[in-house]
């Protein structure tokens, strides 16, 4: 008894040492502030995308690049800023990558050529990827079980209703002048130092620091199959989300002239159903019917949306339509991570969840190098082949047993 008792204490403040109450919630208000701003790089800028490339004189080809470049590197840079975060302390990096994140975004609106922005956007990419691995990885640790899932769920929807917003006001303040836009990037410095505020009284020791070890714990646990789909469903999913983001906005000008507002609406109401059905429905259904259904169902939902695409011609009705992507992207998303964290113990569960982030942020920058040619080679019928690819990831996701 005594040596089980006196070997209790050190493991405790690492998995126990949580704030209180109060603080627990201005930690996690400002938690998701930040991660709203990193899941919103895109969407702040998509509703003007058309008019940039016809502004510019870019090659619609490439020029999706321009609006997943920043995806790339926050691939490299969420797992890579993750470790260091654990290494110099998680504030220092997230305040830094707020700042970064600022001053980087709003320099979008000063570029005059195709190298300029493409500098501007790898760069709030990097920035958005320190934002993504600090302030994941601290949410992680401070729930357990199926409040942890309950709070990813929540997660996904705080992060689903960023991009609500945000494609909203990039198109209201876009329709006047496009570089406008951009400047919607300065909040992250209200946010940086509401960061500096809150999380500085936190205890480090809420997640134990990155070392060596933990590295080789997620190598080791990288090799699992299991893991392994996981993450090439998040780039999977990643990557058809790209598809609306980046294609829906150019056919909808083309095809009936849309403006900046009607295609932030209609990415904003992408967002909304991802926004309700990941903090209410995806835990939910998961529990019904099996997390491998609930993302076939998800799945199945994507491909329905993408097919309507190039078939509707009234705004009102493609903001509609838009609406059962975000449910699919909803489902889909959340019981992704959450599957991930149950497979991951906590000491490597803070550098995994990076890892998928990073993973995502892959997806999204590989969509339009994929989809791109086939645009310009097929035009709205490459909304029919993600359809299809939506379609198949479903019935293999209900052919596996467990994921």
């Amino acid at each position: 008894m005594t040596k089980l008792t006196s070997a209790r204490p050190p493991l405790m403040p690492k998995t126990r040492r949580f704030p209180k109450l109060p603080q627990r919630f201005a930690l996690l208000g400002v938690l998701l502030a930040a991660g709203c701003l990193s899941s919103a790089v895109g969407s702040i800028v998509a509703p003007v995308f058309p008019e940039l490339v016809d502004q510019l004189g870019f090659d619609p080809e490439w020029s999706g690049l321009l609006v997943s470049t920043h995806t790339l590197t926050t691939a490299l840079a969420t797992p890579l800023l993750g470790l260091l975060a654990g290494r110099i302390g998680k504030l220092r990096v997230l305040v830094l990558s707020l700042v970064g994140y600022a001053l980087f975004g709003i320099s979008g609106a000063f570029a005059n050529s195709y190298g300029m922005m493409m500098l501007s956007r790898g760069l709030v990419g990097a920035s958005s990827g320190g934002i993504a691995a600090v302030s994941i990885g601290i949410l992680s640790d401070l729930y357990d079980g199926e409040a942890r899932s309950q709070m990813m769920g929540y997660v996904t929807s705080a992060l689903a209703t960023a991009t609500v917003i945000f494609p909203v006001l990039g198109g209201w303040v876009g329709n006047v002048r496009w570089q406008y836009a951009f400047y919607l990037y300065v909040i992250g410095l209200p946010v940086a130092l509401a960061a500096f505020l809150v999380v500085r009284r936190q205890p480090e020791s809420a997640s134990p620091a990155v070392d060596l070890s933990q590295a080789d714990g997620i190598g080791q646990y990288l090799r699992q199959s299991r893991i392994q789909v996981l993450l090439l469903g998040l780039a999977l999913t990643s990557a058809l989300f790209y598809v609306v983001v980046v294609y829906a906005p150019i056919y909808l000008k083309t095809e009936i002239g849309a403006s900046p507002i009607v295609n932030g609406g209609v990415l904003a109401a992408r967002a909304i159903g991802a926004a309700v059905v990941s903090a209410w429905g995806a835990s939910q259904l998961a529990k019904r019917i099996g997390a491998n259904a609930a993302i076939a169902v998800g799945f199945l939902l994507m491909a329905g949306s993408l097919t309507l695409i190039p078939n509707l011609q009234e705004p009102p009705i493609i903001v509609l339509a838009a609406l059962p992507f975000g449910i699919g992207f909803g489902f889909v998303m959340p019981n992704l991570y959450s599957a991930i964290a149950d497979l991951t113990p906590q000491a490597q569960r803070t550098g995994m969840l990076a890892i998928g982030t990073g993973i995502s942020s892959f997806g999204q920058f590989v969509s339009p190098a994929v989809f791109g040619p086939l645009w310009r080679n097929i035009g709205a019928d490459v909304f029919y082949v993600a359809a299809g690819l939506a379609l198949v990831i479903s019935l293999l996701s209900l052919s596996r047993r467990s994921i």
